[in-house]
């Protein structure tokens, strides 16, 4: 499906910090949820929101893996 200015694109969502993914899904739910794009722009919504959510997925892992490490460090 190609990306026009009503359909958003899944390209960016790597640089985007924990904050401006987050954000940016609750938008992205919120629209949704109002249920008034067409069945195109909700099926793109829907694949950048599945997108979003790994990219927060993966600033928790990431988050995690860093405490984990500070407490193993503490803990010798």
């Amino acid at each position: 499906m190609p990306s026009t200015a009503t359909t958003p694109s899944t390209d960016d969502i790597d640089a985007l910090s924990y904050e401006q993914a987050r954000d940016e899904l609750v938008r992205v739910v919120t629209e949704l949820e109002q249920g008034s794009s067409t069945l195109e722009q909700s099926l793109a919504l829907w694949e950048r929101g599945e997108a979003l959510a790994r990219r927060c997925e993966q600033w928790l892992i990431g988050a995690k893996a860093r405490l984990d490490a500070a407490r193993q460090s503490v803990a010798e």
